[in-house]
């Protein structure tokens, strides 16, 4: 009798765990992650993946060079779907003088920057 109100209160628990953490992982990247494809790094003007969006992919952008978001943007959220990390920055021209932080790739979203995010660098793969 008592392993059954034990694995009765289990099961409840495991099904509230998986119901719960399943909205979660949904909530983030959301229909985003469908604007955003693999191989791309993408910036919103506004938070929560809102108002003007801009794509950057390896065909237009090198690895270890300063990139001025396209259109001169200044992103509140985005999104790494790059295979590559990528460090964001404050200052339009990459100075560590201002706010920067580096994200991994391969699905990193980031629905509200740490602070407006004006250019990236791409790393190389190591």
């Amino acid at each position: 009798m008592k392993l059954r109100a034990h694995l009765s209160g289990a099961l409840v628990f495991a099904a509230l765990s998986l119901l719960c953490g399943a909205g979660a992982a949904q909530a983030d990247p959301g229909k985003p992650g469908n604007a955003c494809e693999a191989g791309e790094f993408c910036a919103w003007t506004g938070e929560s993946y809102t108002d003007a969006g801009q794509r950057l992919d390896l065909r237009t952008a090198n690895p270890g060079e300063c990139l001025l978001l396209p259109g001169g943007i200044e992103a509140r959220s985005f999104i790494n779907q790059l295979d590559r990390d990528v460090t964001v920055y404050q200052d339009a021209k990459c100075s560590t003088e201002g706010d920067f932080t580096t994200y991994p790739g391969k699905g990193t979203f980031v629905p509200r920057a740490p602070f407006v995010v004006r250019a990236i660098q791409i790393w190389d793969m190591v």
